[in-house]
């Protein structure tokens, strides 16, 4: 008879109140640059400079903005420039990452922790330490103004390592013991055993290598210089440069658009995402 009033009470409480107030004004003020660029988006330009701060817009210039942002610049391609690139990053980061972090994880060698922390001292050297001597390489390849010379440099993800190792420690060893018992070789049971069990670390990295390739401007504006191989901030970039100058209205549309994407992919990937986290790093 007591316990129900207790935990009503408790969903109630003036603790949880304040944590509640405290995330929603957090969630709002990240959230307030996203609904201003979608409010910008949708204003002509002299709405977007007058003195008032309402974002909703008084007058509508959607099609005027959006039609811009859609044939100004090649935009199907460089979405489409920005899918391939990420994707086969992704692709080839898990398919070197899932052995090396097995081997870490699961077999004994020599120098096993000394490599490890090698990984982790990767993890400290970031693209723009190696941009030079990665662009002489590309040069003299003649990889530049490929969508190759995006792919190559980042093949090999360390954080990848990390992530997949950490995850593949809390596996139980049982499973891999009674996979070596059926015959299955260490290669075999990295792609049959363990990765299907990965998939949530797998997800969490993929999103967190989407994100931080599509978003990349960096790497690019070196080794780009052809607006129908640019990427999605790139081709923002000639977008304004060549197109726009000022026209924030039509420089905001192009912004949802590349946006968009990525906000949908975490919608539909969320909660693998945040499983893939909290599971990760339960034993070290």
């Amino acid at each position: 008879m007591s316990a129900a009033p207790y935990s009503q009470g408790s969903a109630y409480s003036p603790g949880r109140l304040i944590r509640l107030a405290v995330l929603i004004a957090g969630a709002a003020i990240v959230l307030l640059p996203y609904a201003w660029m979608v409010s910008t988006s949708l204003k002509p330009q002299a709405e977007v400079f007058s003195s008032g701060l309402s974002l909703v817009p008084h007058d509508w210039a959607v099609v005027e903005n959006y039609g811009k942002a859609l044939t100004r610049i090649p935009m199907l391609r460089i979405l489409i420039n920005g899918v391939v690139v990420c994707a086969a990053i992704v692709l080839f980061q898990i398919l070197f990452a899932l052995p090396c972090a097995y081997a870490m994880a699961k077999l004994e060698f020599r120098g096993r922790e000394v490599l490890f922390g090698l990984v982790l001292t990767g993890l400290l050297v970031p693209i723009h330490a190696i941009s030079i001597p990665l662009y002489w390489a590309a040069r003299e390849s003649g990889l530049l103004n490929t969508l190759a010379v995006l792919i190559a440099p980042f093949t090999l993800s360390v954080f990848a390592i990390f992530l997949f190792r950490q995850f593949i420690k809390a596996m139980p060893d049982d499973l891999i013991a009674a996979a070596r018992m059926d015959g299955l070789s260490e290669l075999a049971i990295v792609w049959r055993v363990v990765l299907p069990n990965a998939w949530p670390a797998a997800t969490a990295f993929a999103v967190f290598s989407i994100v931080a390739h599509w978003n990349d401007l960096y790497w690019p504006l070196i080794a780009i210089s052809k607006t129908d191989l640019a990427t999605p901030p790139l081709g923002l970039l000639f977008f304004r440069a060549a197109e726009v100058g000022d026209d924030y209205g039509a420089l905001m549309a192009a912004t949802v658009v590349i946006t968009a994407p990525l906000v949908a992919m975490f919608l539909v990937a969320q909660r693998t995402f945040i499983e893939g986290i909290t599971m990760t790093g339960l034993k070290g």
